[in-house]
């Protein structure tokens, strides 16, 4: 994965203040918090178009494909077109939570073939300590409503195309945990099986590493540099793996740990159903400790 994956705060600031503005998309959410949306109206990034994640970036949630499953092409597509996205128009993404939610836009449109779409480096709360301007929405609608709101984008035309990046399911993730490094994202205690506050079974894929995904960031919720983040990387295999995967609890936050890679120079393969789609299997083990079994 050679393309740039951050955009830095003045960086963003410089192309919203230029002729050609790029898309910027606002994906906030959380897991146990459904109030993105009123977030995004009460103070956003001028010009941002928010975006939901459980309506626009995922399919229906099932046993099999997990709680987050990849949305239909078709679906996305409208999405996209209904953010602004165009042909070779540039995509900037961001949330209020060290981007680990906005990676999910990020994975999906470098999938679905956008070539260039960027993290804002340090999300919101860089934008908002460099003390630039948050505007709120000049009027709420509905997610579904007929009728734009007020600060509703220009349709775009882009075509999605998928294949841009590499996905795995349950067999294959299984597979890489065997034959390559499988990461798991979850936070440590739930890869040790300590606590399980969503899903079916406590416990991690067999085989599996842990890799928090918090343990990206620094203080300020920016990434770490990429000689750090490549020594992460390597002490848990990466250096000599061969294949990298990775998951977490319901394919968000593993998006994240593939935006950090590619900054340390490796590519990663997602499984998208993550362990919300493996623990909902009884066929499929669950293994729990602080090391890989």
């Amino acid at each position: 994965m050679s393309a740039r994956v951050t955009t830095t705060v003045a960086e963003l600031r410089e192309l919203l203040d230029s002729g050609q503005p790029p898309v910027l998309l606002d994906v906030r959410w959380a897991l146990g918090d459904p109030h993105g949306r009123d977030h995004y109206e009460a103070a956003h990034i001028p010009g941002a178009v928010y975006v939901d994640l459980d309506r626009e970036l995922a399919g229906p949630p099932s046993p099999e494909g997990g709680r987050h499953p990849l949305p239909d092409l078709a679906d996305l597509q409208a999405s996209a077109r209904s953010w602004g996205l165009s042909e070779g128009r540039p995509v900037v993404v961001y949330d209020d939570l060290g981007n680990t939610a906005a990676a999910r836009a990020w994975w999906l449109l470098r999938w679905a073939g956008v070539p260039e779409v960027t993290l804002l480096d340090g999300a919101l709360g860089v934008w908002r300590a460099a003390g630039l301007p948050l505007e709120p929405s000049p009027g709420a609608t509905e997610p579904d409503a007929e009728t734009p709101g007020p600060d509703a984008p220009e349709p775009g035309d882009i075509v999605l195309r998928p294949g841009g990046l590499p996905v795995t399911d349950a067999d294959g993730a299984a597979q890489l945990a065997v034959t390559g490094l499988l990461l798991d994202a979850r936070a440590g205690e739930r890869y040790r099986g300590e606590q399980e506050p969503v899903d079916p079974r406590a416990g991690h894929i067999p085989g599996a590493v842990s890799a928090p995904t918090g343990e990206n960031l620094a203080a300020d919720g920016t990434f770490l540099p990429p000689e750090e983040l490549r020594k992460r990387f390597e002490d848990r295999g990466a250096g000599d793996a061969a294949g990298i995967g990775v998951y977490c609890g319901s394919g968000v936050t593993a998006a994240h740990q593939i935006a950090a890679l590619a900054i340390a120079g490796f590519d990663a393969t997602l499984f998208p159903g993550s362990w919300s789609a493996w623990s909902a299997d009884p066929a499929r083990p669950a293994a729990t400790g602080s090391l890989p079994s």
